[in-house]
């Protein structure tokens, strides 16, 4: 009987309380979480450099973080030294080798890192001396080797060669110089001559001038307490001599009054890099800040629930993914969208991004959308306080931007106070299309034309990798793709000369992700040709066709071409094809003006007998080819020929470079050989 009664009650109480709740109405957020954050202990040695320290005595582990307080610098026509010399600080001191430092650090499990911000080290406790001894003979005798220096320039210059073919970095290159202009800190970009004209002197300069205690904080967090870290501090980092430092003022950068229309070319391409973006007057820590991150956070702040990313990816499939950033800053902030987008879809996505930034100025966000936002902000800040060394970078923002003591105590709720009229209010005042810089990197013929209304004068500037505007000259009227390759022939020596060739051979050496190469090509009329690559000696690949038949050899065993690939190579390997394209079958169209690493060329479309297609260019002024893009299963190969030698009349390029997504191979050719007899064993199968 009870328990009848028992179930009966229970029935009863579930169904009132179900009378009373409303499931179709998400419930109310609580109150924000009360953030008790510790406040991290700090101090100031003699020489101005102040130090905090956040004990957590959970693993027996203590990190060091020095970190200068610099406004932004020009570096003028050395762009790119501030970072090699910071970079290379741990190279090698006056007391250690660069492989001494290595080995020392490595030997007690501990970390290193130098940059032209500062320095970073952590390890063990019980190692902590001896680390910070490391570090601070890093600090204090860096010795910059010529050697290190060079081969870091090499790196640097082979990453650029790759970052031409990179819509990414080709877009990042254009907003920086547009937005900014090239005699901004934000607007300066590297390029081979800045980095060639870096010097040893220039980083021991960089070194002397801005890395001084005065300038600096010294972050410790870990399992130390404040007695050792003041003893540590006072050991390692007293002697640091303080030194004035100098301080730059700059204008703000002019805004765009209407959008301005930009492309750059990438050939092959079949998706376009797009972006909108602009400056934005947002300081860290304003009044505005968190309010502008949630508005953020609606529209493409990297969740899957981001209207641009709803629209773009989930309703129209336009994309993978669709983002856009606010980002703040002392001097000037920045907003941008993007995507990467199918080319015939360029303007449609740039609409679709439009359309969404003008409905967050106009409409509310509803009350569920914004709730789910602020809880994912919420989540997120709650576990960066789990990471210890988050307290102090609290406690620096907070002494650099000159922030309110409880900023962070209070940030949720603030951050829990956010309204969908906030929302619209940050929308309105930092979603600006109409003042937008519209780029897009991809297949220029095929986009150019339907971004023109985006501008209001209708016009589409066409910009290069470092932010130079390319304005072809026309064409002359009769040229035609003869012509063209006619001129390409008198330029390698003449139709006579390359018949007269019965055989090359060449021998040189590449670069590929760091690994170091060789490689030897043979040639011989007809159509035979092999190509192998060598690792220290060893045979690490041979492509082979003896007129008729053609192989592949690697140490995973031998593989015959066939199909296309055999029909194709029949004529890749006949010598000179170009002195006999339209007999072999070879089609050619012009397809305008364009500009390849600051020259002017003839862009055409070639398609072989076998109908592979590829994109070349020809230098206006020599002749010569400069460039050639193909499409392939594994994605668009972009070929620059550099550095033409002449042997027995005949000019051959001996530098040459591939591109492949992000793998660059580096060619050198330093012997060519022609008609010195191949032995015929080479073309065996």
């Amino acid at each position: 009987m009870k328990k009848s009664v028992l179930f009966i009650l229970a029935l009863f109480v579930a169904f009132n309380i179900n009378a009373q709740l409303d499931r179709t109405t998400a419930p109310k957020a609580g109150p924000a979480p009360k953030v008790n954050i510790g406040k991290p202990k700090s101090f100031e040695l003699k020489n101005g450099l102040k130090v905090f320290v956040v004990e957590n005595h959970k693993v027996p582990v203590v990190s060091y973080t020095l970190s200068l307080d610099l406004d932004p610098l020009v570096e003028g026509d050395k762009a790119g030294y501030a970072s090699l010399s910071g970079g290379l600080m741990s190279a090698g001191t006056d007391n250690r080798s660069k492989a001494e430092i290595d080995e020392a650090i490595d030997f007690i499990g501990a970390s290193l890192n130098t940059s032209a911000g500062g320095i970073s080290a952590g390890s063990l406790k019980k190692h902590s001396d001896e680390l910070l001894s490391i570090m601070t003979d890093v600090l204090y005798n860096p010795s910059f080797p010529t050697e290190e220096l060079e081969k870091t320039k090499k790196q640097m210059l082979t990453g650029l060669k790759s970052q031409k073919d990179d819509p990414k970095e080709i877009s990042s290159n254009i907003k920086n110089v547009l937005r900014f202009g090239k005699d901004h800190p934000y607007g300066e970009i590297l390029t081979e001559e800045s980095i060639n004209n870096i010097s040893v002197d220039d980083l021991k300069s960089y070194y002397q001038t801005y890395f001084r205690p005065n300038v600096a904080y010294l972050v410790i967090v870990g399992d130390i307490t404040v007695k050792e870290a003041k003893k540590q501090a006072k050991k390692y980092f007293a002697k640091w001599e303080a030194k004035d430092v100098p301080t730059y003022k700059y204008d703000a950068p002019k805004p765009f009054d209407t959008p301005m229309v930009v492309v750059s070319n990438k050939d092959g391409s079949t998706q376009s890099a797009i972006s909108l973006s602009y400056n934005v007057d947002l300081k860290p820590g304003s009044e505005d800040a968190i309010k502008a991150r949630v508005m953020n956070q609606v529209l493409g702040g990297g969740s899957f629930s981001a209207r641009l990313f709803q629209n773009l990816r989930e309703d129209k499939g336009f994309t993978y993914g669709a983002y856009s950033s606010l980002s703040s800053d002392e001097l000037t902030g920045g907003f941008n969208a993007g995507a990467n987008v199918r080319t015939n879809v360029t303007d449609s996505a740039f609409t679709e991004i439009i359309y969404e930034m003008k409905r967050l100025r106009t409409e509310l966000v509803p009350e569920e959308d914004l709730e789910l936002v602020k809880n994912s902000l919420t989540g997120g800040f709650s576990r960066a306080l789990e990471d210890p060394g988050t307290v102090a970078q609290f406690a620096l923002n907070i002494e650099k931007y000159n922030l309110p003591d409880d900023y962070y105590e209070t940030y949720l709720e603030r951050l829990s106070a956010v309204t969908p009229e906030d929302v619209k209010a940050m929308a309105q005042k930092y979603l600006t299309p109409e003042n937008a810089l519209i780029l897009a990197v991809g297949d220029v013929p095929n986009m150019k034309a339907s971004l023109a209304k985006f501008a209001k004068d209708g016009k589409v500037a066409m910009y290069d990798f470092y932010g130079n505007e390319v304005k072809a000259m026309p064409l002359p009227a009769d040229l035609t793709a003869e012509k063209v390759i006619n001129k390409y022939v008198d330029a390698i020596g003449g139709a006579d000369a390359l018949n007269a060739v019965n055989d090359y051979a060449l021998e040189g050496t590449m670069s590929v992700q760091g690994m170091a190469l060789s490689t030897k090509v043979y040639s011989s009329r007809p159509n035979k040709q092999c190509m192998e690559t060598y690792m220290q000696g060893n045979l690490m690949q041979k492509q082979v066709f003896n007129g008729e038949a053609g192989k592949v050899i690697s140490p995973m065993g031998e593989q015959n071409m066939e199909g296309e690939a055999l029909e194709a190579m029949k004529v890749e390997s006949i010598l000179f094809p170009e002195t006999q394209y339209a007999e072999l079958g070879y089609k050619h169209e012009i397809l305008g003006a364009d500009n390849v690493n600051g020259q002017g060329v003839v862009k055409m479309k070639e398609i072989s007998p076998s109908g592979n297609e590829k994109t070349v260019f020809y230098s206006r002024e020599t002749g010569l080819k400069v460039k050639e893009v193909s499409n392939t299963p594994q994605g668009a190969v972009a070929i620059t020929y550099n550095e033409y030698t002449e042997v027995k009349g005949v000019k051959f390029a001996n530098k040459i470079t591939q591109v492949m997504g992000p793998q660059t191979i580096n060619i050198s050719f330093e012997s060519i050989k022609v008609n010195e007899g191949i032995n015929a064993n080479v073309f065996d199968i």
